[in-house]
């Protein structure tokens, strides 16, 4: 895969993971006020008003969790590839984002098996399916691994020379 092919991915990932956190956000927010300013002016309120975002914060938090880890904004312990010879960098941090993707490949593939399980859980009032909220973790999940799929071949491919700070190629830690 080109760095053009790795932007392509990323930006593509980005873009659905943005359009999720601002439906989501903005649909929560919509319900939110409405049934509060529903119930201040009429003493009633939606039934329904606490099952959406209940059903629709798991998928702001997951998409939420993949866009930190495409920015490299969790938290990662780099002392042991720091303290690794520099020809040993490459074949370490390609291994570990291969066995970071293999794990969360298997998380998305045991949410998958489970989602006919939960499906059968209605919600009380929209009798909406439990498999919607299951759903975004294996999305997630497969996103994830497929970003760490990405560092893996980027960890095996780049030089030296384009690596941070002229170090060995370990991408930046995104699990």
């Amino acid at each position: 895969m080109s760095t053009a092919e790795h932007g392509v991915l990323e930006r593509a990932i980005a873009l659905v993971c943005q359009v999720v956190l601002w439906l989501a956000t903005s649909v929560i927010f919509v319900i939110l006020v409405a049934n509060t300013v529903l119930r201040y002016a009429t003493g009633s309120s939606l039934q329904w008003a606490n099952e959406v975002p209940e059903l629709l914060f798991p998928w702001l938090v997951m998409a939420g969790v993949v866009l930190a880890a495409l920015h490299g904004a969790h938290i990662a312990t780099t002392f042991l590839m720091d303290a690794l010879p520099a020809p040993l960098k490459r074949l370490v941090a390609t291994a570990a984002w291969l066995v970071v993707a293999a794990l969360y490949g298997t998380l998305a593939v045991a949410t998958a098996r489970m989602l006919e399980i939960v499906h059968d859980e209605k919600s009380p009032i929209l009798q909406l399916p439990g498999s919607i909220t299951y759903a975004c973790v294996m999305v997630g999940m497969a996103l994830l691994a497929l970003l760490a799929l990405q560092s893996a071949w980027r960890a095996w491919t780049m030089r030296p020379s384009e690596a941070p700070q002229g170090d060995a190629p370990v991408p930046t830690a995104h699990w």
